[in-house]
């Protein structure tokens, strides 16, 4: 699996399955501060990694 991380670093990974979460989590990313695309959509967190998903972490802007 291939992560892509808001500094546009790319990671190559096991293709294990794992909770994003816990693809956050490794890379020091915080879930509030992102968003995850797995394979281009959209999802939440909690769903799982796996083989040749490419997971792309968005950071988001805060501020008023």
């Amino acid at each position: 699996m291939k992560i892509v991380l808001p500094d546009r670093t790319t990671h190559t990974l096991p293709r294990d399955p794992v909770v994003i979460s816990d693809l956050l989590h490794r890379f020091g990313c915080k879930p509030a501060g992102v968003i995850v695309l797995k394979n281009g959509v959209l999802v939440p967190e909690d769903l799982m990694a796996e083989g040749d998903d490419e997971i792309k972490v968005i950071a988001v802007s805060h501020g008023g």
